[in-house]
């Protein structure tokens, strides 16, 4: 599997730069025109520069062990190129390796056509009709989750971010601070693409996609079918309102028709962990919860130890991030300890992150206990999982599995992995997925183990906000290769 060392390493280099440069173009116009999204190894490949794309498969060299590279994968993207694709999501990384696996003496056209075939002339889309979504507060998330789903506008016929609902601030250009926030971010970076202000019609233009700025102090301020949005889904990023009868609000308002929460909820709400639970949503559901940033984290770990070993307790120590709740210096704060400055502290703090896994996953009710220290770093967290499994194994048995989980199993959006011995927390900004497992911290001793999970609690949690959003509405793509 591993390709001959070359002679000449700066040849190399810009041959294979030279192939990136040329799927650029190719990548765009899948995405584009028929909503055809290409991954590496879960990794999508949408709106990667020359060199993320080379970068997404040297990757590969870690998870895969092996040398794929752009000479491998650009003649079966080519090819791909040249189908009348219906809309899909394919991961060229998968579907080259298994390619190079293969052995079996077929061309790269017979190969892709066994592979997608079923995706040639296909007329099915991901939804009827695009979905109307209506961001309700525009802070952390709610910026974070507006990039995504205007970086997942693609064709435009699935999710359309339609409008923001927020108070009106005190400055006299709102409109452009708003702008401003989403623009520049101190820990996310730019925004890719551009952004028109309209200040006379209170509009925001992402990248061609307009999103009315609405201005109220409270859901039953505002009627969205004036501005020509329809059975729109909610997402209410204020947390002002956690239960059935706060969350109802929304649905009192024309124009919408669901709302989803990113926090937990409370009552009788569904908090769904996507990978884990999204299987409960039903058409009937109107309210959900995408449930915490560390309660996605933790799950996913948590069931794949269940699904192979079995969990018969566990604590979970959360190191997190500080987040806008708390005073950057020393002022009052209602809760314990809270009031303290952020930056320069450590604080104990409480989670309920533990007691939540048990809404997604039963089988773990009153079997996890949980506590979290925030510390000063503005983002990503990890949380420290100590298990009593159900039976004995060790390190490189648990590190394998873990592995394998995170490139092959229905788990592979929820956890990555890692084998460096060198990474940090800073490392893992911008992470799509819901946390990744570091395979160098785990320590294992007979049936007692030890597990260390980094995540974004912000840019992770997100991504998986935004697949429960697309569950809820029932978007739903053809998956190559398939199994």
């Amino acid at each position: 599997m591993n390709r001959p060392k070359p002679d000449d390493f700066f040849k190399d280099w810009k041959e294979r730069e030279a192939l990136a440069e040329a799927m650029i173009p190719l990548i765009g116009k899948l995405n584009r025109e028929r909503n055809v999204k290409l991954y590496m190894y879960g990794r999508s490949l949408v709106n990667l520069s020359v060199i993320e794309l080379m970068k997404a498969h040297r990757r590969v060299r870690q998870v895969e062990e092996n040398e794929l590279s752009e000479f491998e994968t650009y003649p079966l993207l080519e090819e791909l190129s040249k189908l009348d694709l219906g809309p899909a999501h394919i991961d060229l990384g998968k579907i080259a390796v298994k390619f190079m696996k293969s052995g079996n003496g077929a061309s790269v056209s017979e190969f892709i056509q066994a592979e997608v075939g079923d995706a040639v002339g296909s007329a099915s889309k991901p939804l009827p009709e695009p979905q109307d979504v209506v961001l309700y507060g525009f802070g952390r998330i709610g910026r974070l989750v507006a990039r995504l789903l205007v970086e997942k506008a693609g064709s435009g016929d699935v999710l359309r971010l339609r409008a923001i609902v927020v108070r009106k601030g005190k400055a006299a250009d709102d409109l452009v601070k708003r702008a401003s926030l989403l623009r520049r971010d101190s820990v996310h970076g730019s925004f890719k693409g551009t952004i028109r202000v309209d200040e006379e019609t209170n509009t925001l233009v992402l990248n061609g996609n307009e999103v009315r700025v609405i201005y109220a102090n409270s859901p039953a301020e505002v009627d969205y079918t004036e501005y020509g949005i329809n059975n729109a889904i909610i997402v209410d990023n204020t947390g002002v309102w956690r239960d059935e009868a706060g969350l109802g609000q929304h649905l009192e308002c024309p124009g919408a028709s669901k709302v989803i929460l990113t926090a937990p909820g409370k009552g009788d709400i569904k908090n769904i962990v996507y990978g884990i639970n999204n299987g409960d949503i039903t058409a009937e559901d109107n309210i959900l919860s995408a449930a915490s940033c560390t309660t996605n984290a933790i799950t996913p770990v948590l069931k794949a130890m269940m699904d192979e070993y079995g969990v018969n307790h566990g604590h979970v120590e959360t190191v997190h991030a500080y987040t806008n709740d708390q005073n950057l210096i020393d002022n009052y704060h209602k809760g314990e300890r809270r009031g303290r400055s952020a930056p320069l502290n450590m604080v104990i703090t409480e989670t309920g992150a533990a007691k939540a896994v048990a809404k997604a996953l039963p089988e773990l009710k009153g079997k996890l206990t949980g506590n979290a220290i925030r510390v000063p770093t503005p983002n990503v967290s990890m949380a420290i999982l100590n298990l009593q499994l159900g039976r004995e194994t060790t390190a490189e048995e648990l590190n394998t599995y873990m592995r394998e989980t995170a490139l092959y199993s229905k788990l592979q959006q929820q956890i990555d992995y890692t084998n460096s011995p060198e990474v940090v927390s800073s490392d893992f900004v911008g992470s799509r997925h819901a946390c990744v497992f570091d395979s160098r911290a785990t320590i294992v001793e007979g049936s007692s183990a030890v597990l260390y999970c980094w995540y974004d609690n912000e840019y992770g949690y997100s991504c998986q906000v935004v697949r429960c959003l697309e569950d809820m509405c029932g978007v739903s793509y053809d998956i190559y290769p398939k199994g």
